[in-house]
């Protein structure tokens, strides 16, 4: 056999082996795309998440006091509050479900709470007390794929963002006065970040978000390794390669931390310093890379999600001096 011969046979045997490792991983990515990004039954997102650190016992029994009492005290106020089934479409054509809390007739302040991966607006009902019971108007959506909303893929924050902005304009369609509070937490605090990057209009006056994170192929790179103990690359790769062929968005693209580079709309950074699902010091990099009106708040000993049952008092007040001084 030739030279010649013999390198074409290797060439097809190196290019047959590379076409190989390219479909299983690009199956294996098809495979976490499931997993992660299509629809399933809601679930907590992170609320009872188990915090590994040195976490003392009475933090946790004050966590959950707090929590039960909270649930109670939404479940009593839902009794009593005016609330609708309201619905919009999404550019995409998905029928988006809502729920809207009405305030008095007379104001003009609204707030938009988001949810986090996964989940529905059910689990930020408690946020939409303290917000309603304030006099705000309260519009809590269904994101894309949770809920009563339609949709197959989960958004992570990135296709959200364009349905946010749609709530927002059927609340100026109706009160062009309106004050509106963008209010997020995890996947919605994401959600929220990556809105604040695109042109908002000036009745958005203020953007709470609560333990978001950076990007999306970070946040999941922590998953795989945690759930998993496999390494990013290239996993992560291959999967955001098929979330842009399937859901129509890569993970690089969706991300937090280059969006709140362009805001201008002042932003409140929450987290819990013993978050063991999206670490603290994402919080920090989000905090350093905005460059509009900012502040932040660490709640000492709260995990993902738990901030404001583990220290309520602290959490509302800076959410709401925040807000004051902004509006």
């Amino acid at each position: 056999m030739s030279i010649n011969k013999k390198r074409r046979r290797l060439l097809a045997v190196l290019s047959a082996c590379m076409a190989l490792i390219f479909v299983l991983l690009l199956a294996v990515g098809n495979y976490f795309f499931d997993y992660a990004l299509v629809r399933k039954g809601d679930v907590t997102d992170g609320a009872n998440r188990e915090v590994e650190s040195v976490a003392v016992s009475s933090i946790t029994e004050s966590y959950f006091k707090n929590y039960e009492s909270q649930v109670e005290a939404t479940n009593y106020w839902l009794k009593t509050v005016g609330r609708q089934d309201i619905f919009v479409t999404s550019k995409d054509n998905l029928r988006l479900h809502g729920v809207k809390f009405l305030s008095n007739a007379g104001s003009h302040n609204y707030a938009i709470i988001v949810h986090g991966y996964s989940s529905s607006c059910q689990n930020v009902f408690d946020l939409a007390q303290h917000y309603q019971t304030r006099g705000y108007n309260v519009v809590t959506p269904d994101l894309r794929a949770c809920g009563e909303s339609e949709g197959t893929y989960i958004g992570m924050g990135w296709l959200d963002k364009d349905d946010i902005l749609i709530w927002s304009s059927l609340i100026l369609d109706k009160d062009p006065e309106a004050k509106i509070v963008l209010h997020g937490v995890s996947m919605g605090a994401a959600t929220v970040m990556m809105l604040s990057g695109e042109a908002l209009p000036k009745n958005v006056v203020a953007i709470i978000e609560d333990c978001g994170y950076t990007r999306v192929d970070e946040v999941f790179s922590s998953e795989l390794k945690l759930r998993f103990n496999l390494p990013p690359f290239p996993i992560i790769n291959f999967t955001s390669l098929v979330a842009k062929l399937r859901a129509g968005y890569s993970f690089e693209e969706a991300s937090s931390l280059e969006q709140i580079k362009k805001a201008s709309t002042p932003i409140l950074f929450i987290h819990g310093s013993l978050d063991d699902f999206i670490p603290v010091e994402m919080c920090q990099r989000l905090y350093d890379a905005a460059n509009c009106k900012k502040e932040k708040l660490i709640i000492d000993g709260a995990g993902h999600n738990q901030s404001r049952f583990l220290q309520p008092d602290e959490y509302y007040q800076a959410v709401f001096n925040f807000i004051g001084k902004n509006t």
